[in-house]
């Protein structure tokens, strides 16, 4: 099985990006997110009978055998793709846009700096010969024009516009396109711009002028993406930053609105675990201090590199490891001698699992003591790449309720970062 799958959170690009993937690959099943943008989710739920999509709950991965990414190139932004992560011989198709390094290792790829994924798309179907219905190319004119700003944004490319020109020749519909790119504005997000404003500050960091503003929010809100481009056109800052937070929720999520080319959000976004492109980008943080939010935002603009640390900067190195053959009062021992809480365990230079002192409350017999690791070891090892940050290594510690993460880099343990390691980063974004 052969499936197309893009971002949580899709929004128009990733929607169009997905379905025109499907006409390039039409034996191939079309999985959109959980989470969709709600005028994404509008759109489809009208819709509904023209496109065929799927969600990840519906797939069997078992079965998947090719995985078609778009608009994305990085694992943490699919959802439920984890599933196939690591199937040996799985081919990997990725079309993206974005040219920060992500960490998919695909065996095919089309990577071009264009203002929206959509265009990249368009490229191959104008050389294919493909046709399109009106419907799919007022959809996929939604996905470009969002992405661009109408063709606005700095990091639109000609391309960008050849292909809005080929949609419209396609018999595109400007108004039905407009009447779902048109952000929803009502009285919850007048009264949120209402509010940023009144506490409203300009910042000169970086030689830019930048708008940062903190605010508590309660239930779901909509479009606080459109609030932020207000508040920025406003302010008349060449970029914001909202950092709105939910008590009730413990997380907390960050959006970002660039109006001047040569500054990029999604780069400062990508920094503190979340997304985007030079003229915007969110991100969802959990169980931090919204005070170091805005401190590390500060830290980025004004290119402080400690800002932007990653576990390469934070890993324990060289790494003690044990064989699998080790006995296992050997590795008592050693763990006794080194002050550890956990050894990873190899096979010849593989990482193939790793013993903690948990571990040894399953030897409880004397007897046990003499048999091989191999036999106690957590053998599902939660691994990290050494290009990740340390809030995206202690997501993955709370979520496993583990201590350590053997640091991996094609294949090879090449270090170790621990609770306290990230811990002792993160102490400024610490709750109080």
């Amino acid at each position: 099985m052969q499936i197309i799958t893009t971002h949580k959170g899709t929004d128009f690009d990733a929607t169009a990006s997905v379905l025109a993937a499907k006409i390039l690959y039409p034996e191939a099943v079309a999985v959109l997110p959980r989470s969709l943008n709600p005028n994404v989710r509008a759109f489809l739920s009208i819709h509904k009978d023209l496109f065929d999509v799927q969600t990840p709950d519906e797939i069997e991965f078992d079965e998947v055998m090719s995985l078609v990414i778009v608009d994305t190139n990085r694992w943490d932004r699919l959802d439920q793709m984890d599933k196939v992560k690591e199937k040996q011989n799985l081919e990997i198709i990725l079309w993206d846009h974005h040219l920060a390094s992500g960490d998919i290792d695909a065996t095919w790829r089309c990577e071009d700096a264009v203002g929206a994924n959509i265009t990249l798309l368009i490229r191959e179907l104008k050389q294919q010969n493909k046709e399109l219905t009106p419907i799919r190319a007022t959809l996929f004119l939604a996905g470009l024009y969002e992405d661009t700003g109408n063709l606005t944004f700095p990091a639109t490319k000609a391309e960008d516009a050849l292909a809005a020109a080929y949609l419209l020749q396609q018999g595109a519909d400007l108004s039905v396109l407009n009447s779902f790119l048109r952000p929803a504005y009502g009285e919850s997000q007048r009264k949120i711009l209402t509010r940023m404003l009144q506490s409203a500050q300009r910042k000169r960091l970086g030689g830019y002028q930048i708008g940062i503003n903190k605010l508590d929010i309660t239930g779901h809100v909509d479009n606080l993406a459109v609030v932020v481009g207000m508040y920025r056109e406003i302010l008349n800052v060449d970029a914001a930053f909202g950092i709105f937070v939910h008590p009730k929720r413990g997380n907390i999520i960050v959006i970002g609105r660039s109006g001047t080319d040569g500054f990029d959000v999604g780069k400062i976004m990508r920094a503190i675990g979340g997304g985007g492109h030079p003229a915007a980008g969110s991100a969802l943080i959990k169980s931090v201090n919204p005070d170091g939010v805005e401190q590390m935002i500060v830290k980025l603009i004004n290119g402080n590199q400690s800002a932007a640390v990653q576990i390469s900067d934070l890993m324990s190195y060289p790494v003690v490891t044990v064989s699998t053959e080790t006995r296992m009062k050997d590795v008592y021992d050693i763990l006794r001698e080194k002050g550890h809480m956990g050894i990873p365990v190899e096979d010849g230079h593989r990482l193939v699992g790793i013993i903690s002192r948990r571990d040894f409350w399953k030897a409880k017999k004397t007897s046990a003591l003499k048999a091989p690791v191999r036999a106690f070891m957590t053998t599902n090892v939660v691994t990290i790449e050494p290009g990740k940050s340390p809030t995206q290594a202690a997501r993955l510690m709370i979520q496993h309720d583990i201590g350590r993460l053997p640091v991996v880099e094609n294949g090879r343990i090449i270090g170790i970062v621990t609770r306290s390691d990230t811990m002792r980063y993160l102490y400024d974004l610490l709750p109080e």
